[in-house]
């Protein structure tokens, strides 16, 4: 039976994505940061046997060698996926907040898997869509996983992308080109693909998460909007795609499976563009006792929508669908699904 180690065990994509693997048959061995959440991991899968569900902790993933005993198990492993990677926004310090963690956990998670743990064939690498943003590219056209975020070493410290959106980017651009710089330098056994999603949203897994102010960056809009937070006027989106995370972790664990097939290739994950506003729709049609606190009219709505002729660009998710076999679900199943989940979530 197959053994798949997955760095980040309590992130919201690597929760769904050790369920869903879990469900295929799989052994997983995961990583988290301390002896509480190791607890939190186990007790939200009582029915699932040890042998099946092993946790082990890796304090800092921005050492290098951070991963050197995580990738040592018996039986050996025979796959790994890469999903732990810091995602907010709330940064002080760009190199300790985003990039030693972001690229030297990337980085170290392959040199790891290289020098001992011989018996991996594969490992797969959650990028993102952040590492595929071009701030120049022409309205109307179309992102692919021919796009890159070409910010340099020297840009990433600059005060323009050292903050917020910018920072996290920039943060995702990096590790992913040192990934593929690492595979053709080394020239290592296994084989490498990488994921690059869109903004997750999607149901967490019950008893993931302690309280709502524990929920995962792309889905506290959601939270906040049932909460009634944007009620006088609704934010500007932000981002130009989404996937749902159910969506995305089959993505993952897809890839791993098809071993050699998917070797070498990155896949933008999506199922399309969006804008606030229609998640404000969504919201008001499926539950109807939160219509009272969701902006309402058309100037409140204006900052949300889509810019004047619709989404500024098109996307091409033609790779997932045919190579992975993702069938994408919809906006409204995904945030409705979303709420029903975070109403079971302690405030």
């Amino acid at each position: 039976m197959s053994q798949i180690l997955i760095t980040g065990g309590t992130g919201f994509l690597a929760s769904t994505l050790i369920d869903i693997l879990l469900s295929r048959g799989h052994n997983i061995i995961t990583t988290v940061r301390s002896a509480e959440k190791a607890s939190q991991v186990q007790s939200i899968r009582p029915d699932i046997p040890p042998h099946r569900l092993i946790i082990k902790i890796v304090p800092d993933i921005s050492l290098l060698s951070a991963f050197d005993s995580a990738v040592v198990n018996d039986p050996p492993l025979t796959g790994v996926i890469h999903t732990a990677s810091p995602f907010h926004y709330s940064i002080d310090n760009i190199k300790k907040d985003m990039l030693d963690p972001a690229v030297n956990g990337t980085i170290g998670i392959l040199s790891s898997v290289q020098k001992y743990a011989p018996t991996v064939k594969k490992v797969v690498i959650t990028s993102s869509f952040a590492a595929m943003w071009n701030p120049h590219k022409p309205a109307g056209s179309k992102y692919s996983e021919k796009d890159w975020n070409n910010v340099s070493w020297e840009e990433a410290v600059s005060p323009a992308n050292a903050q917020g959106q910018a920072g996290y980017r920039t943060s995702k651009a990096l590790a992913e080109r040192e990934a593929w710089g690492f595979m053709e330098r080394e020239k290592p056994s296994f084989g490498l693909t990488v994921m690059n999603p869109s903004l997750i949203f999607g149901p967490v897994v019950p008893g993931s998460l302690r309280n709502l102010g524990e929920v995962n960056t792309s889905n506290t809009r959601i939270r906040d909007f049932v909460a009634g937070k944007f009620r006088e006027k609704c934010p500007a989106t932000g981002s130009a795609f989404w996937v749902d995370v159910r969506d995305a972790a089959m993505a993952h664990a897809v890839a791993l499976e098809k071993g050699e097939v998917t070797d070498g290739k990155r896949y933008f994950l999506t199922a399309g563009a969006f804008c606030n506003r229609e998640i404000v729709e969504v919201l008001g049609e499926e539950f109807p006792e939160v219509k009272g606190g969701l902006p309402e009219g058309g100037e409140a709505l204006r900052d949300g929508e889509y810019p004047e002729g619709g989404p500024k660009y098109g996307f091409d998710n033609s790779a997932s669908v045919g190579d992975l076999g993702l069938v994408y679900r919809g906006l409204r199943e995904s945030v409705r699904d979303t709420v029903v989940t975070l109403r079971g979530v302690p405030e």
